[in-house]
């Protein structure tokens, strides 16, 4: 029977590392599938925690990856993204090919075996 609850497997399940460059494309992947997105909604649908991945999102505004913007809603701002013309441009010509050549997984996979 195989050891389903073994402590390195209890490890994958509960944290699973992912580059930042995977990160960046997942950010531009999700923007561009839906348009654009609240920072609430971008943070969930991307996996990623508000308070520590803020950072990376805040950079790729800087960048120019993909654009910040406030929307009224009642008495409250809300904050939404949406990716830029440059964000497009860097993900076709970039972040997939980069993919191609390292698919996720791939360090994992050698290190198992």
């Amino acid at each position: 029977m195989p050891q389903l609850l073994s402590p390195r497997n209890l490890v994958k399940l509960v944290h699973e590392y992912r580059d930042r460059v995977y990160i960046r494309k997942d950010v531009i992947l999700k923007l561009s599938e839906y348009g654009e997105l609240n920072q609430s909604k971008l943070m969930s649908y991307c996996g990623l925690n508000n308070v520590k991945h803020k950072g990376i999102i805040d950079d790729m505004v800087e960048k120019d990856l993909i654009v910040r913007f406030e929307e009224p809603w009642g008495n409250k701002t809300i904050i939404k993204y949406k990716v830029s013309e440059k964000g497009r441009a860097i993900f076709q010509e970039i972040l997939e090919p980069y993919e191609a050549l390292f698919p996720r997984g791939e360090a994992e996979q050698k290190n198992d075996t």
